[in-house]
């Protein structure tokens, strides 16, 4: 009953905070693992076929926020770029839960010899629905004996199913060892509320990374492990007031990968989570585990957050092989 009580006052509050503060995006540890949901111009970037799995559990323990993503992206010589699509489902709670569908197009302009640039365009259709029988509202609980009765004064909306259209954009620099990207999403700032009015923030993102080779002899290379590389990378993300940085690390020794992240506000007196990652990548497969250590005050209540992602590239066709890849982690 306990639990039930907490998750009740958590939905109320992120409901009246959302009245002031607007709506966010659901957000993933493994940024890499969701290339084109971070930017869309990461469509066609490894060039081969390329498939991607998610499912993220957040705050566990409070059986809040349960989300789940799958993607598809690769390049052609038709259109000199990629295609990448994107669905998504965010269950935010048992009477909440937001489906999402992506179309993306990333067009490749090469800068010189070693320089390329990826320009993308992004469609994106949205369902919001709402299971009113799941609501629970004040006059609905004997506050003598804590039961909850099945009736309320609580006036239903019309509809309790809403759906938009919305647009984004991106671009992403890369050359052999570094990238740097931006990208805007939600251009249209749909309406998203079901009583009241209230617009979706666009939510802006840039990122940055670099690859370093901690091992330039490869002759020293044994058969079992690869070139032990470590990647900086770093990542902001703003949408409404809500800012956050986020900063770490990978280490990729084939075929294990290592990462350590800290997530926090742009003003550094917010510090959210830990989150630590490992990996495995054998040839064009991977799978990756994270978990979030929650250093906020929601630290002992919350559980933390559980992120599995799932990998796969497919064979690429001759002629694309001497075209450039990016070469940004996998997680």
């Amino acid at each position: 009953m306990k639990r039930k009580i907490l998750c009740l006052l958590l939905a109320c509050m992120a409901m009246s905070c959302s009245l002031e503060l607007k709506a966010q995006d659901p957000h993933f540890s493994q940024f890499f693992a969701n290339p084109i949901y971070t930017n869309p111009a990461f469509a066609g970037s490894a060039v081969c076929p390329r498939v991607g799995i998610s499912y993220r559990d957040q705050w566990p323990s409070l059986g809040a926020f349960k989300t789940f993503a799958a993607s598809y992206d690769q390049y052609f010589d038709a259109i000199s770029g990629g295609i990448g699509v994107y669905i998504m489902s965010d269950k935010q709670s048992d009477f909440y839960r937001v489906n999402t569908a992506e179309l993306i197009y990333s067009l490749r302009i090469k800068i010189n010899r070693d320089i390329t640039l990826n320009l993308a365009a992004q469609a994106q259709f949205t369902n919001h629905a709402l299971n009113w029988d799941e609501l629970v509202f004040p006059d609905m609980i004997d506050t003598r004996y804590g039961q909850i009765n099945g009736n309320t004064l609580a006036q239903q909306p019309d509809n309790t199913s809403k759906n938009y259209f919305d647009i984004g954009a991106g671009a992403l620099l890369f050359s052999e060892n570094w990238y740097v990207g931006v990208a805007a999403v939600n251009l249209l700032r749909p309406d998203e509320g079901f009583i009241s009015y209230n617009r979706l923030p666009i939510k802006f993102t840039a990122n940055a990374g670099f690859r370093f080779n901690l091992r330039r002899d490869t002759r020293r290379t044994n058969s079992f492990f690869g070139q032990p590389v470590i990647s900086p990378n770093i990542i902001y993300q703003h949408q409404g007031k809500f800012n956050t940085l986020n900063y770490g690390a990978y280490l990729d020794w084939n075929p294990f990968i290592f990462g350590a992240w800290f997530r926090q506000s742009m003003a550094f007196e917010n510090k959210d989570a830990v989150v630590l990652l490992f990996g495995l990548e054998w040839g064009d497969y991977k799978i990756g585990y994270s978990y979030d250590i929650t250093v906020s005050s929601l630290s002992n209540v919350s559980g933390g957050a559980h992120e599995i992602s799932l990998g796969a590239k497919f064979p690429c066709p001759e002629k694309h092989k001497k075209i450039r890849a990016i070469k940004c982690p996998s997680f």
